[in-house]
């Protein structure tokens, strides 16, 4: 018997641990020809904070590496399952591919959700101000529907700017639907204001709709006189977070500065922030 006989058969080499989730989808609504929402169906062990985002794609079609992208969690904390909130963009890597999925179909999911939109990263306050533009609402779905919003803050304002009317997807929910959430309805009824504004389309006054970019509202009084707030935002009760294009995060960061509120992250919680990770 020779050693070669004697030598054991080598080790089968370890299978590498996907970095991803493959999931169901559970159902997708469109509510425009470019905005579309859709559920997936939520990992057991999967653990996140309301505000966070994480990676979603599709398998690639050639069996290469798949193409990714950062999507803010439009759930809350608790819910069962997952929900996001997405353009469509006819040539995009992934939105064209992804836009098509229907009930059934399998989406790649990221295991490591993260991001600043969380309640952590903000000190205590007295108003929570959510400003998002397009599908920059979607972490404030996720944020004003968790129990510690509202024990933290005496109120939480919503504010959703977009170009066209039919462009306010959520704008039902945010108006009625969430007064009728059986864990947070009570406190959304009493608490929540939202508050949409439209920039590039007419419509009839008077509205409960305002006209015009959110930061220019803010510059000329107007946001805080439609609210019943005394104007300028005060940085001993006020609490920000921005979410949409960059230009009206980096307009709102720099006006909310001018009255003296600093940006903080997970790591030093202040006044306000905003979304690095989609900002470039």
């Amino acid at each position: 018997m020779t050693d070669a006989a004697l030598s054991p058969a080598p080790a089968p080499a370890p299978v590498k641990a996907s970095p991803f989730h493959e999931l169901e989808v559970l159902w997708v609504r469109h509510w425009t020809d470019s905005l579309f929402s859709f559920g997936i169906r939520r990992p057991e062990d999967f653990r996140f904070r309301s505000g966070e985002f994480v990676m979603i794609g599709l398998p690639d079609e050639d069996g290469g590496k798949p193409v990714l992208r950062a999507y803010s969690i439009a759930s809350p904390n608790w819910a069962e399952e997952l929900e996001f909130f997405s353009i469509k963009v006819a040539d995009g890597p992934l939105t064209s591919r992804l836009q098509k999925i229907q009930a059934g179909d399998t989406v790649l999911m990221g295991k490591k959700p993260t991001g600043t939109l969380v309640l952590d990263a903000l000190t205590g306050g007295e108003r929570l101000f959510l400003i998002g533009t397009g599908t920059g609402l979607a972490p404030w779905l996720s944020v004003a529907r968790d129990p510690e919003t509202y024990s933290r803050f005496g109120h939480v304002y919503v504010i959703h700017t977009v170009r066209g009317v039919a462009d306010l997807a959520y704008r039902d929910f945010f108006s009625r639907e969430i007064h009728d959430d059986p864990l947070i309805g009570d406190e959304a009824k009493a608490q929540l204001t939202y508050y949409p504004t439209v920039t590039r389309e007419e419509f009839e006054t008077p509205s409960p709709l305002k006209k015009g970019r959110i930061t220019d509202r803010i510059k000329s009084g107007d946001f805080f006189r439609d609210l019943g707030l005394p104007e300028g935002f005060d940085p001993a009760r006020d609490r920000a977070m921005l979410c949409g294009s960059m230009a009206m995060i980096k307009e709102a960061g720099e006006l909310l500065e001018t009255f003296g509120l600093k940006e903080g992250s997970n790591a030093e919680p202040a006044d306000y922030v905003l979304e690095r990770a989609f900002v470039g």
